[in-house]
C-alpha cells in the first residue's frame, strides 16, 4: 500500500505565520503534525512508500526539515505551483500525482498533512483491510455550525449511505476528516475529473464515489484538530502540551511567570513578562508584557504591552 500526505496548501487563513513556511512544519509540542504522521507511516510495514505532495514554493522548506532525519519512506512529489491562485485543487493534484509517480493499480492511503488525530494510522489501516471497499475516518464535531465546513456522513452501521460536502444545513455533526484509504479500483480521480466534477476538496470525490461503490467509516473518539486558523493551531498545541510548557535550552527567560501551554523556542528572549497559552518563536523577544493566547513569530519584538488572541508577524516590532 502506498501513502500520500497532502502538504500543498498555502494556508492563507494562518498568514502571516504561514506566508513563508508550510503550516505542516509548525511546531506542535516537541514535534510537528507532519512528523507525527510520517513517524507512524514509517513504522507500519504495510506502507511501502510515502509521497509528500507539496508545491514549488515549499520544496526547500521540506528538504531542510528532513535533512538528517532518519525517515526512509518519504519522497517529495511536487506540483508546479507557487501561489494559491495556481492550485489544481486537491483531487486535481492527486490525479497528477498518481500519473507522475506511476501509482495506478495500487491501494492508496491519503491523509492531510495538517491533521492532528488521536488514533494511530495503523488502526485505520487495520479497519480498511478488514473490509471490502474504501474507507474514511470520521469524527463527531458536536456542532452544526462547525460541521457545515466539512463533508457530512450518514451511516448504516459502518457503511456510508449518504455523503454531502459542506451542506448549508448539515443533517448531522459527523464529519469526514481528510483521512482516506482507497482500493486500487476506486482510485478513479481521472474519471471523476473527466466528468466535469469539482477538482478542489476530496469530499466532493467521496460524495461521487459513495454513490457508486462501498465506502465504510472508521469513527473515533478522542481528539482531532484541523489546523487552519491561529485559534485552532493554539488549540492543537494546548492539547499536545496538556498543561505543560516547553522552554528551549538556548532561550533566555528571566523574571517571567510561565503559565500553562507555553512554548518558548530556540534563542528567544522573555523578560519580566507573564505568558499563558502562548508561543514565542525562535529569536523573538518579549519584554515587560502580558501575553495570553498569542503567537509571536520569528525575530519579532514585543515590549510594554498586554496582548490576547494576537498573532505578531515575523520581524515585527510592537509597539
Amino acid at each position: 500500500m502506498e501513502a500520500v500526505v497532502l502538504a500543498g496548501g498555502y494556508a492563507t487563513r494562518l498568514w502571516p505565520l504561514t506566508r513563508n513556511r508550510p503550516k505542516m512544519l509548525l511546531p506542535v509540542g516537541k514535534t510537528t503534525v507532519i512528523d507525527r504522521i510520517l513517524a507512524e507511516l514509517e513504522r507500519d510495514d504495510r506502507i511501502t512508500e510515502v509521497y509528500l505532495s507539496t508545491n514549488q514554493r515549499f520544496v526547500a522548506d521540506f528538504k531542510r526539515h528532513f535533512k538528517g532525519r532518519e525517515y526512509e519512506k518519504p519522497k517529495l512529489s511536487v506540483e508546479e505551483t507557487t501561489d494559491e491562485d495556481e492550485k489544481f485543487g486537491v483531487v486535481g493534484a492527486l490525479a497528477q500525482l498518481i500519473e507522475r509517480e506511476g501509482l495506478a493499480g495500487e491501494d492508496l492511503l491519503v491523509v492531510a498533512g495538517d491533521n492532528l488525530i488521536s488514533f494511530d494510522l495503523s488502526e485505520f489501516i487495520d479497519f480498511f483491510e478488514a473490509r471490502n471497499g474504501s474507507a474514511l475516518a470520521a469524527y463527531d464535531v458536536g456542532s452544526i455550525t462547525r460541521a457545515s465546513s466539512y463533508g457530512i456522513l450518514e451511516l448504516d452501521g459502518e457503511r456510508v449511505v449518504d455523503f454531502q460536502e459542506k451542506p448549508d444545513d448539515p443533517p448531522s455533526t459527523l464529519v469526514s476528516i481528510a483521512c482516506y484509504a482507497f482500493r486500487s479500483e476506486d482510485v478513479e480521480f481521472e474519471r471523476y475529473l473527466a466528468g466535469g466534477n469539482n477538482p478542489d476538496e476530496p469530499g466532493w470525490f467521496i460524495e461521487w464515489l459513495q454513490k457508486r461503490k462501498q465506502v465504510d467509516a472508521f469513527t473515533f473518539d478522542g481528539a482531532w484538530f484541523d489546523i487552519g486558523t491561529p485559534e485552532s493551531y493554539l488549540d492543537a498545541v494546548s492539547w499536545a502540551l496538556d498543561g505543560e510548557s516547553i522552554i528551549a535550552d538556548s532561550a533566555t527567560v528571566e523574571g517571567t511567570d510561565i503559565g500553562e501551554n507555553v512554548h518558548i523556542m530556540e534563542n528567544a528572549t522573555v523578560e519580566n513578562s507573564t505568558l499563558e497559552r502562548t508561543l514565542v518563536f525562535p529569536g523573538a523577544t518579549v519584554q515587560n508584557s502580558e501575553l495570553r493566547q498569542t503567537i509571536v513569530d520569528e525575530e519579532a519584538s514585543v515590549s510594554d504591552i498586554d496582548l490576547s488572541g494576537a498573532l505578531v508577524g515575523a520581524h515585527s516590532q510592537i509597539p
